[in-house]
């Protein structure tokens, strides 16, 4: 059985950009696009109506990109546990006010048994200095906290 995957924003969002001068994005534009072409497929790979509200966000030719790519992927619920779950993260101060989506983002995957959590957000998603009061409060709650990584971290073996 393939693991399951949360799709976060951003991941739609390096793989329907415009190419970056910025050396680190640029990078990290060509590792999602390694990713996407090469793993992809060894997961069952799920998005939530948070990520195809951010997704529909901003420039119209752009928010139709990001849509497209993620058209068809199956939607994990945000029920009142998601909610619950989010809540407590913000309430807990692990994440900011300001991060509310991103803690939906953790809820949704938690919450539904989701192994692996993909994003390039690591401000407030894979960031190794909140990682243990995420996974505390997802634990606290009842729920096993997925593992939050980058496309990078889930390239496997060349």
């Amino acid at each position: 059985m393939k693991p399951l995957l949360y799709l976060e924003t951003t991941i739609p969002s390096y793989l329907t950009s415009r190419p970056s001068r910025d050396l680190i994005v640029a990078a990290r534009q060509q590792i999602t696009m390694d990713w996407w072409l090469k793993r992809r497929g060894d997961f069952r790979i799920f998005v939530s109506q948070i990520v195809l509200d951010e997704a529909a966000e901003g420039d119209r030719q752009a928010s139709e990109a990001r849509l497209s790519i993620i058209e068809g992927l199956p939607l994990l619920a945000v029920n009142g546990d998601v909610i619950s779950l989010t809540q407590m993260l913000l309430r807990r101060k692990v994440l900011p006010r300001k991060a509310t989506r991103d803690a939906g983002h953790i809820a949704v995957s938690a919450v539904h048994g989701v192994q692996y959590l993909l994003t390039w957000n690591c401000t407030h998603l894979a960031n190794a200095e909140i990682f243990e009061a995420i996974e505390a409060v997802c634990s606290c709650e009842g729920y096993r906290c997925p593992v939050i990584c980058t496309p990078e971290e889930l390239l496997g073996e060349e």
